[in-house]
């Protein structure tokens, strides 16, 4: 059997292979409520074979939306849309996962198709954006307003609200984004983060934020079902965050409790050189596989469209899990396509094993 396609149990669940939709906005919610849309889209991955799905960065406040038409989990009546899905998804054979988020700074936009828009604070669906120090993201955007300690505590208890409500919704995964530049990775890097308080300054006191989140999180989400932190693994900035402060970072999430790194990187700043190529973030990955080794799960992502490919970065054992983002967008049946290519046994719905005979 390929390792691709082989199980994996972490804690109570397991995937029947080692294929996860990675959690890409879709930019199609009215104040974060859950759609047809993101029923078919979901769904259809499920039913096309992966592993687990995970939904799109879900924001935890309506403030910590990227955009004006991303998910939310920030109220109660958005647990019935979700709850829809996550049934759908554990009904055709996949784990039913979702990524919490806040936005921070590069938050009150708008977006439809490949076009996006500021909306400053003063513009219609716009709003105050929120950050551990005022220092916009660039030239375009507002600058946010600094958060005090009273709105970090408040923030961590959103977080575990939403948490709360994923369990409700019937989600067997979790995953906490602190990745791309968002609120918690604005925190973490000393590009974004001046504070000179508990929450600013050694690299201590600037992971402070993600681990009081975990732990507030923890409350809430039972300990027999997975979580995962998604991080940037490097700013790819000499004097940002690097991937040596991600080994240090992955062995406290580690103690923390936490089952699955999800390695991803960049996104704090613009104008940096990011070598962007097949399996560009697969060394990121490795490199923390092989500062942890058993002790958690790591997944890859970044330009893996391939089954070889991803095979590949199993068999060498760069990673756990392979997250395929934009594969899957192409196309939701690829795991199908990719079980044949390998060699293994293919399993489509039942209503389309016709098509497979």
């Amino acid at each position: 059997m390929s390792i691709l396609f082989s199980p994996i149990t972490i804690k109570s669940i397991t995937l029947k292979n080692r294929i996860v939709t990675s959690p890409m906005c879709m930019y199609s919610s009215e104040d974060g409520f859950a759609t047809d849309w993101h029923l078919v889209h979901y769904g259809t991955r499920a039913m096309g074979g992966a592993g687990a799905v995970m939904l799109e960065a879900s924001a935890v406040r309506a403030d910590g939306r990227i955009s004006v038409g991303d998910l939310g989990i920030y109220k109660d009546g958005h647990i019935e849309g979700l709850s829809r899905i996550a049934k759908f998804i554990k009904d055709n054979g996949a784990v039913p996962a979702i990524q919490l988020a806040h936005a921070g700074r590069k938050g009150s936009t708008w977006v439809a198709g490949d076009q996006s828009k500021t909306l400053h604070t003063e513009a219609e669906g716009g709003w105050t954006l929120l950050a551990p120090s005022p220092i916009a993201f660039s030239s375009h955007t507002p600058t946010p307003r600094e958060m005090t300690v009273e709105d970090i505590h408040q923030l961590q208890q959103d977080f575990k609200a939403a948490a709360k409500r994923a369990l409700q919704a019937g989600f067997e995964w979790i995953e906490i984004h602190s990745a791309h530049g968002y609120l918690i990775n604005e925190f973490l890097s000393p590009l974004s983060n001046k504070r000179n308080d508990s929450y600013g300054g050694s690299i201590e006191n600037r992971a402070k934020f993600l681990l009081e989140i975990l732990s507030a999180v923890q409350e809430e989400w039972p300990a027999d079902l997975p979580i995962s932190v998604r991080i940037s693994a490097t700013d790819w900035s000499d004097e940002g965050w690097t991937i040596e402060d991600s080994k240090w970072l992955t062995a406290k999430l580690i103690t923390a409790g936490v089952d699955i790194i999800d390695v991803s990187s960049g996104g704090v700043i613009g104008g940096v050189h990011i070598p962007v190529g097949a399996s560009y973030q697969v060394p990121l990955a490795s490199a923390l596989k092989q500062s942890i080794g058993n002790k958690a799960v790591v997944s890859a992502v970044g330009m893996i469209t391939n089954a070889q490919q991803a095979e590949t970065i199993l068999v060498n054992g760069d990673a756990d899990l392979i997250f395929f983002a934009r594969e899957l967008l192409r196309n939701p049946y690829f795991p199908l396509a990719a079980a044949a290519e390998l060699g293994e046994e293919v399993n489509p719905p039942v209503q389309y094993k016709r098509a497979f005979v």
